[in-house]
């Protein structure tokens, strides 16, 4: 590790265990399934890739770690944070439970106790019969919530892959070509950048289209609308970039699609600062749409959130109306008020920013504009 490793490592356990602190805990284990693994990345800064890991921090003493996965194991002592680490065999085994009860934790916070299997929940309360057993993913999403100076250098890397990757979305757009061969192009420049991964959904034709969905084989036309959400993850952190190109020269109804979303946008820039809610972010950005006639495409019919969190997780705190999440300096989330409209269709335009003392700072370099294949080549 470098000093400056080090020192990340060290503030990180500091601010669990003081979240630990608050809430009474002994013990926090984080629980990694396949699917969701942030946690146990936040405590031993390793890429593990096994079903199940598991990192424990006590609130005094060392850290250690368990893995399904040789490999994993590796990872971990190799990053350096965790030199104690055990290769495990479920459903029989007894390292992890003997560790915890030589602990003997009078409260015990599991982040993503609400993804353990039964059989590990079963095993876990067998062995601590005189433990109370609580859910710490709440914990680990505040403490997560705020990124460090480390954890934003490690961001606008992700950042310049996220530009990198659009540009080779719009410069192998052209009638003819299929959707899956659009995203062939993107992952091998981001992965020749350096990704370690890339959540990606697409879609392309008129203002029939109601939403992304993985490539498919479709062709695309001259006058199509072509839809992306590009999100890679370097060094662990994922970062988003939404925008949409046409094929050919766009229409007045894609044009006009465009100024209204990219409005929503500003307004939600607008009102990030310290201490802003997600619900504020949100409903800045609903606003601009029932000013236009066109609230009802920010419901749930037709949408999900107007942009979410970002960190060792993609899809962190939903930016959604009710959500009364504080988003403090530090935070890093992304603003994109995509759904339906009869305008074009689906649009989808979205910048990443962080929040600092002044306001919003967008992470990416890529114009906010409406690409198109006949500005794109005639520049």
């Amino acid at each position: 590790m470098t000093p400056e490793d080090l020192r990340e490592r060290d503030d990180r356990y500091r601010r669990v265990r003081d979240a630990m602190g608050e809430q009474g805990l002994d013990v926090l284990l984080a629980f990694a399934p396949g699917w969701r693994r942030e946690n146990v990345r936040y405590l031993t800064d390793a890429p593990v890739k096994g079903s199940v890991a598991l990192a424990l921090l006590p609130a005094s003493g060392d850290p250690c770690a368990f893995t399904v996965r040789h490999a994993d194991a590796a990872a971990i002592t190799a990053a350096g944070w965790v030199t104690d680490c055990t290769t495990i065999a479920l459903p029989e085994d007894t390292e992890l439970t003997g560790r915890l009860r030589d602990l003997a934790p009078r409260r015990l916070g599991v982040a993503h106790l609400e993804l353990l299997p039964a059989f590990l929940d079963d095993a876990l309360r067998k062995a601590l019969p005189g433990t109370e057993i609580v859910s710490a993913t709440a914990l680990m999403d505040g403490v997560r919530l705020v990124k460090s100076d480390w954890e934003l250098a490690r961001m606008r890397r992700s950042a310049e892959v996220c530009e990198a990757g659009w540009r080779a979305f719009v410069d192998v757009l052209e009638p003819g070509l299929p959707e899956y061969r659009i995203v062939a192009e993107v992952e091998a420049e981001i992965k020749r950048r350096g990704a370690e991964d890339n959540f990606m959904l697409i879609a392309s034709g008129g203002d029939e289209v109601r939403g992304m969905t993985p490539p498919g084989p479709r062709l695309l036309e001259d006058g199509d609308m072509v839809r992306t959400e590009l999100t890679p993850q370097m060094d662990g952190y994922w970062l988003q970039i939404c925008r949409s190109a046409v094929v050919g020269t766009p229409s007045d109804g894609q044009r006009r699609s465009f100024d209204l979303f990219n409005e929503s946008v500003e307004a939600g820039l607008s009102v990030v600062r310290p201490g802003v809610t997600a619900h504020e972010v949100a409903k800045a950005q609903n606003d601009v749409f029932r000013k236009y006639g066109y609230g009802e495409y920010c419901t749930s019919q037709y949408t999900r959130v107007r942009g979410h969190g970002h960190g060792l997780h993609l899809d962190e705190t939903p930016i959604i109306e009710g959500n009364e999440t504080v988003l403090p300096e530090g935070a890093v989330f992304i603003i994109h008020p995509n759904t339906y409209t009869p305008l074009a269709g689906y649009h989808v335009l979205g910048d990443p920013v962080t929040v600092t003392a002044t306001g919003p700072e967008i992470l990416i370099g890529t114009e906010r504009k409406l690409f198109s294949t006949a500005e794109e080549g005639a520049s």
